[in-house]
């Protein structure tokens, strides 16, 4: 079955998934098959066992314009918005923070957003693709 990571706990090594038949299933991470430890919004695909606890987890590539993108937000997608549309916020609408999107658009008039989405350009790129995707999804 395929799904989702809702939740990882790393001090208790467990964690959620939301499969695709709308059901959540407890892991433990000695089921993770990956390379890199479980994320918050990562695709999976696992299996179910007599306990309907995930086991046997395994990472799904997803196949994007971008193949080294983890994750479903780009950050090259977002340094770019914020580069050339940093000081309306729209950088912010793209990665799914509304409330820090609609503050920019207050603001734009003061060119502050505009300096402040120049640092974030620099950051998101500057940021590894692991990181990136564990913040903005």
């Amino acid at each position: 079955m395929k799904g989702q990571i809702l939740d990882y706990f790393v001090q208790t090594n467990s964690g959620v998934i939301s499969g695709d038949d709308q059901n959540r299933y407890r892991f433990s991470g000695t089921e993770w098959r990956g390379q890199n430890a479980p994320f918050r919004g990562q695709k999976v695909d696992f299996e179910i066992d007599g306990a309907g606890q995930a086991s046997q987890i395994y990472t799904l590539m997803t196949s994007t314009a971008f193949s080294n993108q983890i994750g479903e937000k780009n950050k090259i997608v977002a340094a770019i918005l914020a580069f050339f549309f940093g000081g309306f916020g729209i950088h912010k609408f793209y990665l799914g923070q509304i409330g820090w999107g609609i503050i920019y658009l207050l603001f734009c008039w003061t060119f502050i957003p505009s300096v402040v989405a120049f640092i974030e350009f620099i950051i998101y790129l500057c940021t590894s693709d692991e990181d990136f995707a564990r913040k903005y999804g």
